[in-house]
C-alpha cells in the first residue's frame, strides 16, 4: 500500500490504523464505466495489460519493471494501478517515458510532500507563532466541538503533486482518453466495497487510492467515501482483466516474510495481521494473472523514497529475471515498434502554455474572490506550476484550508485555471497545546502545560481573536484582539494578560530563595505584518507587578508596583522549523522606554537583540550559532527589566537566572547531526549534537565576567515538541544534566 513518509518504516503504525479498518472489508466489485476508443495497436498481437501494486517507496521499483519493458519493446495497452501503483500507472499512462519518470520522482522532495500542513517556510506568521509558541503536534478546532481531523494528514502535498502530474489531462471525460487507457482502485469505507475509478478527476481518483485510513484524509467522489484500495484488491489483476486486456502481466512487490521475532509483541502482531490479510487479497489477483513480475525488495522498507535508484535497478532486474516469460509478448519489428509509439504519443494532451482565466471554487464567496484576485497576476504569463502550487500553498498557510488543489479546463475556448479550496471541517477555532518541562530548572523540576484558542476572520478577513492558557509551574492567561486595518499589512492589536513565573534568587553564586514573578496588565500596539516572514510592533504596555518570595527570602525584600513603557518589537524569522531548524535564520529586536517601574527612579532606555542561525553542511548536519545582546544604556534596570542568563541553551551548566545585571552579552556555536528517524505517530528525527556557550551579565565594567559551558547530548522533534537531554559542564567545573521539553531555540 501507499505510503508517504519522511520517517524511516512504521509497520506497526500502518498496522493498527489498518486493521482496524479492513477487519470486515468486503471485496465486492463495483461496476466501472464503459471503455472507450483505445490507442491503435495491430490486429495480429495480443491485447497487453498492466497491474501495478501498492507498496509505498517500494513502488518505486515498477519504473524500471517499465523500463525493462519498454527497452525490449513490449507494448502495454492497458493498466491499472493501486495506491502507489496508481501514481507511477498514470505517469506512464499520461505519456510520461520510464525515464521520465525516473527524473520525476527523484526530484521530489518527499519530506515536503509529506508534511500535514504547508512548510513552516509557507506559513503565515500568525500561524509561524503558533507553531512555535504551542508545539504540540494535533490538529484540534472547537467548530462542532472538540474535533480533530479524520487523518493524520490532509494530503495537501501529495494533492499537489498528484495535480502536476495530471494536469495536461484534467479536461479529459474519461480515462479512457489517455494514451493508455487507465484505471486506479479504492475502497468504499461506507459499504466496503472495491471501487474502479475510470473517470472524473484524475487527480482525485489517484488522491483516493492512496488514502491510507487515519494516515491521509479519505476523498469524497459521488458521494462515496474512498481510502486506500490496498485494502481490497492491492495488486488489480482483474480490473486490468474488466478493461478488455488479452494477457495481464502483474508486478508483485515481495516483502521478506515476518520472523518469530516479530509476533513476540503487540505492534508486531498487529503488523503482521494486516500484512496478512493483504497478502490474501495480493495471491487471489495473482493466480489471474498470465505473468507474474516478483520483486524481492530485501531490506528496503515502505519509506525509503530517498533510494529511487536503487528502486529502479530492482525492478529492472526483476522483470529481466521473467524475460523468458515476457518476451513473447514483444513487438519484434522495429518500423511496427516505432508505430506503435508514434500511435501512443500522438494520444498525449497538450499542455497550455498560459491561462487566461483563474475560477476558484469551495470556499465562501469572499473566500472565492479574494484567492482569484490573488491569482490574477499570473494570468497571461508563461504557466508555472511549481510557482502556482508555492502561492497555494502559503493561502493555505494562513490556516484555514487543509487543501487546495488545480486543474486545467477550457470555457468558451479559452485555456482556464480552476482551484478547488477545502476548508477545514474541525474549525475555526483552533486549538494549539503546549507541554513545557524545565529539568534543571527552579525548583529541580517545573512543568507546565496549556492551550491557545483562536477565532478567526473575526470583524474583518485576517481578524483574530487569540487567547492563552498555561497552568504549572508558570502560569499565563492572556487575550489578544488582533485586527487588520482596511485589509492592509498593517494592523491594530489590544490585550490583556496576567502571568505568574517562578524566577531564581542568588547571593554570589548560591540559590538562596525562589521568587514569584506576577504581572498583569494590557496594552496596544500598532503594527505591520508582511506575511510569511517578519512582523513589527510599537505600543504601549502597563501592568501591576510583584515579586514575592515563594520559597526562601535570606532577607531579600519583596518589590511591587506598576510599570509602564513604550516598546518597539521586530522580529525575522526565516527558519524552516519551529523545534529543531536545518537552515535559515531568527531575528528577534526590542527597544523599550519605560516611564515608570518599581526601582526605576529616571526613565530607562533598553535594547535587546538576540539572533540564532542554522547552516546545513550536508544532507544530516547542520551548523548553528546564536548570538544575544542587551544593554540600559547609561540607566539602572528595576528587577522586571534585569537581563539574565543562565539553565539550558542560555548557559547551560548554570541555573536559569543565575547572572542577572544591567547589560548582557551571549554567543554559541555548535552542530547537530540526524541520528534517528521516528515512527510518525512518534515524532520526526533524533539529533545529536554539541555546543558551546559563553555569556556574561554585569551592571558596570567592573563586573565583567564571562562563563561558558560545554554542552552535549540528543534532542528529539517529538510530536509533543522538541526533547532534549544534554549534559553541561562550565570551564570552572559546574556541572548539570538539563531535560527539557517545549521551545529550544
Amino acid at each position: 500500500m501507499f505510503l508517504f513518509c519522511k520517517c524511516r518504516a512504521n509497520i506497526a503504525r500502518l498496522g493498527f490504523l489498518l486493521l482496524l479498518v479492513i477487519s470486515n472489508t468486503l471485496a465486492a466489485a463495483q461496476d466501472h464505466p464503459p471503455d472507450q476508443a483505445a490507442p491503435v495497436q495491430s490486429a495480429h498481437r495480443t491485447r497487453v495489460g498492466l497491474a501495478l501494486s501498492g507498496g509505498g517507496a517500494l513502488g518505486l521499483a515498477q519504473i524500471g519493471v517499465l523500463e525493462w519493458l519498454e527497452k525490449n519493446h513490449i507494448p502495454i495497452d492497458r493498466i491499472a494501478g493501486t495506491s502507489m501503483g496508481s501514481i507511477i500507472g498514470v505517469m506512464y499512462a499520461t505519456g510520461m517515458s520510464p525515464a521520465e519518470i525516473e527524473k520525476f520522482a527523484e526530484g521530489i522532495d518527499w519530506n515536503e510532500v509529506m508534511l500535514s500542513e504547508p512548510s513552516y517556510r509557507e506559513l503565515s506568521y500568525r500561524r509561524k507563532q503558533d507553531r512555535r509558541d504551542y508545539q504540540v503536534d494535533a490538529a484540534l478546532g472547537i467548530k462542532h466541538g472538540l474535533k480533530a481531523p479524520n487523518g493524520l494528514n490532509s494530503g495537501l502535498g501529495v494533492g499537489l503533486l498528484l495535480d502536476r502530474i495530471t494536469f495536461r489531462d484534467s479536461g479529459i471525460a474519461s480515462f479512457d482518453d489517455l494514451p493508455i487507457p487507465f484505471r486506479c482502485v479504492a475502497t468504499d469505507m461506507q459499504s466496503g466495497d472495491r471501487v474502479v475509478l475510470g473517470n472524473g478527476s484524475l487527480s482525485q481518483a489517484v488522491r483516493a487510492s492512496i488514502a491510507i485510513p487515519g494516515v491521509f484524509t479519505p476523498v469524497e467522489i459521488n458521494g462515496h467515501v474512498l481510502a486506500d484500495g490496498g485494502m481490497v484488491e492491492n495488486i488489480p489483476v482483474e480490473v486490468v482483466r474488466e478493461m478488455d486486456a488479452e494477457t495481464v502481466v502483474a508486478v508483485d512487490l515481495r516483502l521478506p516474510q515476518g520472523g518469530g521475532e516479530q509476533l513476540d509483541s503487540l505492534t508486531g502482531m498487529l503488523s503482521r495481521a494486516v500484512s496478512v490479510m493483504i497478502l490474501q487479497n495480493e495471491r487471489r489477483s495473482l493466480v489471474l494473472a498470465d505473468s507474474v513480475i516478483t520483486v524481492d525488495v530485501g531490506d528496503m522498507s515502505l519509506a525509503d523514497y530517498d533510494r529511487v535508484k536503487e528502486f529502479v535497478q530492482m525492478g529492472y532486474k526483476s522483470a529481466a529475471a521473467q524475460a523468458a516469460a515476457l518476451l513473447p509478448y514483444a513487438i519484434h519489428d522495429d518500423a511496427e515498434w516505432e508505430k506503435y509509439l508514434a500511435a501512443r504519443y500522438a494520444r498525449r494532451h497538450p499542455q497550455p502554455e498560459k491561462v487566461e482565466l483563474v475560477k476558484v471554487e469551495g470556499g465562501d464567496s469572499d473566500q472565492n474572490s479574494r484567492m482569484e484576485q490573488r491569482l490574477q497576476s499570473d494570468l497571461h504569463a508563461p504557466l508555472n506550476l511549481p510557482k502556482l502550487e508555492n502561492q497555494l500553498a502559503r493561502i493555505a498557510g494562513q490556516g484555514e484550508f487543509d487543501r487546495l488543489g488545480y486543474e486545467g479546463f477550457t470555457q468558451d475556448g479559452v485555456p482556464a485555471l480552476r482551484v478547488t479550496a477545502h476548508e477545514k471541517t474541525y474549525g475555526p477555532p483552533f486549538v494549539d497545546l503546549a507541554v513545557n518541562v524545565d529539568g534543571s530548572g527552579v525548583a529541580a523540576f517545573d512543568f507546565s502545560a496549556g492551550a491557545r484558542v483562536t477565532f478567526m476572520d473575526v470583524e474583518h478577513h485576517g481578524g483574530e481573536w487569540r487567547n492563552d492558557l498555561i497552568l504549572g509551574s508558570s502560569n499565563l492567561a492572556a487575550s489578544e484582539f488582533y485586527q487588520p486595518i482596511n485589509n492592509s499589512h498593517f494592523f491594530v492589536a489590544p490585550y490583556a494578560f496576567a502571568s505568574k513565573m517562578p524566577r531564581n534568587a542568588f547571593v554570589d553564586e548560591t540559590r538562596v530563595a525562589v521568587f514569584g514573578d506576577e504581572r498583569a496588565g494590557g496594552g496596544f500596539d500598532l503594527g505591520y505584518d508582511s506575511g510569511r516572514r517578519s512582523e513589527l510592533r510599537f505600543g504601549y504596555q502597563i501592568f501591576s507587578g510583584k515579586l514575592a518570595p515563594l520559597i526562601g527570602n535570606a532577607g531579600l525584600s519583596s518589590q511591587s508596583g506598576s510599570t509602564g513603557e513604550f516598546r518597539a518589537r521586530y522580529v525575522w524569522d526565516g527558519q524552516d522549523s519551529p523545534s529543531v531548524p536545518r537552515a535559515g535564520s531568527r531575528i528577534v529586536a526590542s527597544l523599550s522606554r519605560v516611564l515608570q517601574s518599581p526601582g526605576v527612579i529616571h526613565p530607562i532606555d533598553q535594547l535587546d537583540v538576540q539572533t540564532s542561525s542554522f547552516i546545513p553542511t550536508g544532507d544530516k548536519t547542520s551548523l548553528f550559532f546564536g548570538a544575544s545582546g542587551g544593554t540600559t544604556f547609561r540607566g539602572t534596570a528595576g528587577e522586571f527589566q534585569l537581563f539574565s542568563l543562565g539553565g539550558p541553551f542560555r548557559l547551560g551548566a548554570y541555573l536559569p537566572n543565575e547572572f542577572v545585571g544591567n547589560h548582557y552579552g551571549y554567543a554559541s556555536f555548535g552542530f547537530r547531526r540526524d541520528f534517528y528517524h521516528l515512527p510518525q505517530l512518534v515524532g520526526r528525527k533524533i539529533y545529536w549534537g554539541g555546543w558551546y556557550e559563553a555569556g556574561t551579565a554585569f551592571n558596570n565594567p567592573d563586573s565583567f565576567v564571562v562563563r561558558g559551558s560545554a554542552n552535549v547530548g540528543f534532542i528529539a522533534d517529538t510530536i509533543v515538541g522538541p526533547v532534549a537531554i544534554f549534559g553541561s559542564v562550565s570551564p570552572t567545573g559546574q556541572t548539570r544534566v538539563n531535560f527539557e521539553i517545549g521551545r529550544l531555540f
